[in-house]
């Protein structure tokens, strides 16, 4: 085999697939002169990508060959990205980087080969990474409409695997034994699936076999052994594990084949040899991973059965930055950096004494800008690996498929990946590219108060992201259900169905500004510092530490209704120095009636409630239910009180220490006001018990008035934070 025309092969790679080869004279030539033989023309196929070429064996295999990739592109966002800047730093689960396999050729010079290498720092890793690998996949083929495995044990395997050859080398020594002599290699050859994962996770599921015992070794009492030693070396496990269930199938009657509960032997027979495609060359080695890659894609990027939203927009992505790189518009490293593949600081563009946030800015920038390009050349490429309309007519969806690919890319470089839907922020001028400012990120931060070029990017282009990075925001789900919060009181508390947009609109308004400046600064902060929790930041943009930021202080300091566009009604406000009167129910209002309110009215002052808008009921056609009013009564106005309202209405100037007097006062009264507004609720619950009514307040008049209390207390959260910025330090 490694005498034919196009196969640069690693010798070791072969060695560990041939004892899973059935019928190998079927694949070979006679003989030449020199005794040569050859791969048959009909058994070598030449394959072409979008990133390269390939050569490809077409072999009847064992059916319990090959290895589940743990480098699946259905399965990429179980794993911690390599482009993660943290990544190291704690214990979550990564997955080493793949390079091209080098080794020496004939005449003794370095080279690349057919092959890709990794590395793991022990067996358990490795047999760890199959396993995690092996259940992800599970998950995945959950959705298929039908039972793979079942399908295989009738029918047998209809489409062949395609597997590509990987080293995996051990960084610590393996274990020894008493005589010195090590358990296990300290590397492995093993081919992985490419495509076909899942057939390979359930034939071998058949065998009652797993990836991790195929790679790195089978149990002896799964070969009918003594023992509790493993067999590594496919040479000798195979043919004893054959033997096996040819014994199992030969006492094993020959009744009807139950696929679920019959003999292993027997349910393994139709897979027990099933075709398969083995990449044995390319005349670019050290693309070989990018290359097997793209050819797998195109079957399982489009149909929703393999992949799931995050990981089909990463391939989508992936399959962009391998045209440019085969198109030789990228080089290689830096497509490996933003493909996720190898870290940010490989990047030309990194210095060392960037900090994480800074590092993940500089390659979602760079994504940004390559999923939005302004290079006519690359746009026609896009065109090619997306399957775009021409630039000057791409649609809303395909921009927003562009946006969700550079948003879960993205996401690699930060612990916990968001729904790539995030990202859909932008409008149809998308379609003429972005062209940034190109400065450096602690730049555009500390210029953001007065430099509005470097706010309006940091809000267009990092907000969402980083907001989405910490569970603030979230792309909108179409609904409110779930949607709630607990506020700082441990109270439940229904949030505001907001889109992402939203969300940036309300960073985006004057007033807000200063806040929305130092929340960014705050959010950068905690990513330079462990990806902590963010700190809470004031109206004027001071950082509060110790205070987490939530999404329900986020929605109440950057409210919905907050925006470019002016309210369409301003809410009356009640002031703290009246009394508040509840108004009894409209006439004709029965007990229990839900008329709607205008959202955001306040509740009137001293004045009954307005009549619906709409006929209701007379009192005639509807049973009235009996339905007690709730009013607050006039307070006794104190001394001090009759002096703050003396001083309200005097029109002498207004010292500062008159309106820090005010301020205390005006909290005296609240807190009175609050404690004696629960006094009245419980004597209210009391007399209502009394004279048998259950629900003594109307539907209408309780949303009034709830509406008007969380009013009050989103204003009241503020206050605080105002105080704090205009107090002494302790």
């Amino acid at each position: 085999m490694l005498a034919t025309e196009g196969v640069n092969l690693p010798r070791g790679a072969l060695e560990n697939i041939a004892p899973f080869i059935v019928d190998p004279e079927d694949t070979l030539s006679e003989p030449d002169d020199r005794g040569v033989r050859t791969l048959k023309s009909g058994s070598v196929r030449h394959v072409r990508t979008d990133a390269g070429d390939m050569v490809v064996a077409v072999v009847r295999m064992h059916g319990v060959g090959g290895v589940q990739w743990g480098h699946n592109e259905r399965i990429s966002s179980i794993w911690r990205s390599v482009a993660d800047p943290t990544v190291g730093q704690r214990t979550e689960r990564t997955l080493a980087a793949v390079r091209p396999w080098t080794g020496l050729d004939a005449d003794g010079r370095e080279k690349h080969f057919a092959a890709l290498a990794s590395t793991v720092p022990d067996r358990w890793a490795l047999m760890m990474n199959a396993e995690d690998a092996a259940d992800a996949l599970k998950r995945r083929d959950r959705v298929r409409p039908y039972d793979l495995e079942e399908d295989l044990v009738l029918n047998g395997q209809q489409d062949p695997g395609m597997y590509v050859p990987q080293q995996v080398l051990l960084e610590q020594n393996p274990e020894r034994d008493a005589d010195g002599n090590p358990l296990y290699p300290d590397s492995y050859w093993a081919w992985m699936a490419v495509r076909g994962n899942n057939r390979t996770q359930k034939r071998q599921s058949i065998f009652r076999l797993t990836s991790g015992e195929v790679l790195a070794g089978v149990p002896a009492e799964k070969l009918e052994r003594d023992g509790d030693e493993v067999v590594c070396d496919p040479r000798v496990w195979l043919p004893e594990f054959s033997a096996v269930l040819n014994r199992e199938f030969a006492e094993t009657a020959e009744e009807g084949l139950d696929p679920t509960s019959g003999s292993r032997a027997r349910r393994a027979a139709a897979i027990a040899v099933v075709d398969a495609h083995l990449v044995i060359g390319t005349p670019t080695p050290q693309r070989l991973y990018r290359i097997v890659q793209m050819n797998n894609r195109r079957d399982h990027v489009h149909p929703p059965l393999e992949f799931d939203a995050l990981d089909r927009s990463r391939a989508l992505g992936r399959s962009v930055l391998g045209m440019y790189v085969a198109q030789q518009v990228m080089d290689e490293k830096t497509a490996e950096v933003l493909s996720g593949l190898a870290p940010i600081r490989e990047l030309p563009d990194a210095s060392p004494d960037m900090k994480v946030s800074e590092l993940r800015d500089l390659r979602s920038m760079r994504l940004l800008q390559e999923l939005f390009p302004v290079d006519p050349h690359k746009r026609h490429l896009l065109r090619r690996a997306l399957s775009e309309n021409p630039p000057s007519q791409l649609k809303t969806g395909e921009i927003n498929q562009r946006a969700r690919t550079w948003s879960a890319l993205t996401s690699e470089s930060y612990p916990t990946p968001w729904n790539p839907r995030v990202g859909q922020v932008f409008s149809t001028r998308a379609r003429e590219g972005f062209l940034l400012i190109g400065r450096r990120l602690p730049e555009l931060l500390a210029a953001a108060d007065t430099d509005d070029t470097a706010f309006d990017e940091l809000v267009s282009f990092r907000a969402a992201h980083w907001l989405a990075s910490f569970g603030i925001i979230e792309a909108d789900r179409g609904s409110l259900d779930g949607q709630e919060a607990i506020g700082d009181a441990g109270e439940r508390v229904r949030r505001s169905r907001r889109t992402v947009m939203n969300c940036l609109q309300a960073l985006r308004h004057d007033k807000n500004r200063p806040a929305a400046v130092g929340l960014l600064r705050s959010l950068a902060a905690a990513m330079d510092d462990g990806d902590r929790r963010p700190w809470r930041v004031s109206g004027s943009g001071k950082e509060m530490p110790g205070r987490e930021m939530t999404s329900l202080w986020f929605d109440t300091t950057f409210p919905k209704d907050t925006g470019t566009r002016p309210r369409k009604a301003a809410a009356p406000s009640l002031s703290p120095a009246r009394t508040a009167t509840v108004p009894g129910p409209g006439p004709g209002i029965a007990h229990g009636s839900a008329t709607a309110l205008p959202v955001g009215a306040a509740l009137p002052v001293g004045a009954a409630a307005a009549s619906p808008a709409r006929p209701v009921p007379s009192a005639s056609a509807t049973a009235p239910t009996p339905s007690l009013a709730l009013s607050l009564p006039a307070q006794a106005t104190s001394p001090a009180s009759q002096k703050a309202e003396a001083s309200d209405t005097a029109e002498e100037p207004v010292t500062p220490e008159a309106l820090v007097d005010r301020v205390e006062e005006r909290i005296q009264r609240l807190h009175a006001a609050s404690g004696e507004l629960g006094d009245l609720l419980g004597e209210l619950a009391e007399r209502s018990r009394v004279a048998s009514v259950a629900q003594p307040i109307a539907r209408h008049r309780a949303d009034v008035a709830v509406r008007l209390l969380n009013q009050s207390l989103s204003r009241l959260r503020k206050l605080p934070e105002l105080m704090e910025d205009m107090t002494e330090p302790a």
